[in-house]
C-alpha cells in the first residue's frame, strides 16, 4: 500500500486502541448529574471523546474555568474505579503490536488522557510489554492539547526528525497534532471520528479498520 517505512509509531489511546466510549459516557454522566444536568443524548456525550475534558465541559454546557475544573474531578471519581475498565480493545490490535514489535518497530502510545490512567488501561489489556514509551497529560490538566502530547513523546524518546515517525489516531486532533510535529499521520475510521472530520485534515492515510492499518504500517 505504500513505499515508506515507518521506523516508530505513535498512537492515540481511546477511539484507536480501545473502544473506550462506555466508561467515558458514564464518568460524564455522572459528572454531570453533580451539577443536576441529566444526559441521555449518547450523541452528545460522544463528543467528549478525543478532546481536553475541560474544553468540551466548557464547550458543550458552557461551564466556566472553575465550574468545569470540578466536573472533571467528579468525572474521575468514577473514571478512576470503574470506567476505566468499561473499555475493550478493539479486535487485531494485540496481534499487529506484536508483529510490529517483532519486526523492530519502536511502538509509543501518544494520549490526551492522563498518564496515570493510561498506563493502567494498556497494563490492564497487557500491551505495555510492547511499548517503548507512554505519554499523556498531567492529572493537573497541563499538556493536554494533542500537539504538546506528541512534542512531549518525540523529545522523551530523543527523536531529532521526523521522516520516520507517523501518528495513528481516530479524530482530527491526532492529525493536526501530527503536522505540528512535522509528522505524517494516519486516521482511522473505526473510533470516534467521522470519514469527514479526518478528511477535512488531510491525513498521510486514511484506513477503515486495523487490517487497512497493518498494510500501511507492514
Amino acid at each position: 500500500m505504500t513505499t515508506k517505512t515507518y521506523d516508530v509509531i505513535l498512537f492515540d489511546l481511546d477511539g484507536t486502541l480501545t473502544d473506550s466510549q462506555e466508561g467515558i459516557i458514564n464518568s460524564i454522566q455522572h459528572a454531570l448529574k453533580y451539577f443536576g444536568i441529566i444526559e441521555k443524548d449518547i450523541k452528545n456525550l460522544k463528543k467528549f471523546i478525543g478532546p481536553p475534558l475541560k474544553d468540551s465541559f466548557m464547550e458543550y454546557y458552557g461551564f466556566d474555568d472553575d465550574k468545569a475544573t470540578l466536573a472533571i474531578k467528579k468525572y474521575r471519581e468514577y473514571f478512576a474505579v470503574k470506567g476505566i475498565f468499561e473499555n475493550k480493545v478493539y479486535p487485531l490490535i494485540p496481534e499487529l503490536f506484536e508483529e510490529l514489535y517483532n519486526r523492530g518497530k519502536k511502538l509509543v502510545v501518544a494520549t490526551s488522557k492522563p498518564t496515570v490512567f493510561a498506563e493502567r488501561i494498556l497494563d490492564y489489556f497487557q500491551l505495555t510489554k510492547y511499548l517503548y514509551f507512554i505519554a499523556g497529560s498531567n492529572l493537573d490538566g497541563s499538556r493536554m492539547i494533542k500537539g504538546e502530547v506528541i512534542a512531549y513523546a518525540l523529545t522523551q524518546c530523543g527523536l531529532d526528525s521526523s521522516e520516520n515517525v507517523v501518528m495513528v489516531g481516530d479524530r482530527k486532533y491526532d492529525v493536526i497534532g501530527a503536522k505540528e510535529s512535522g509528522l505524517d499521520s494516519i486516521g482511522v475510521l473505526y473510533g470516534f471520528g467521522s470519514p469527514e472530520e479526518l478528511e477535512q485534515e488531510h491525513p498521510t492515510y486514511i484506513v477503515e479498520d486495523v487490517d487497512g492499518l497493518r498494510k500501511v504500517l507492514l
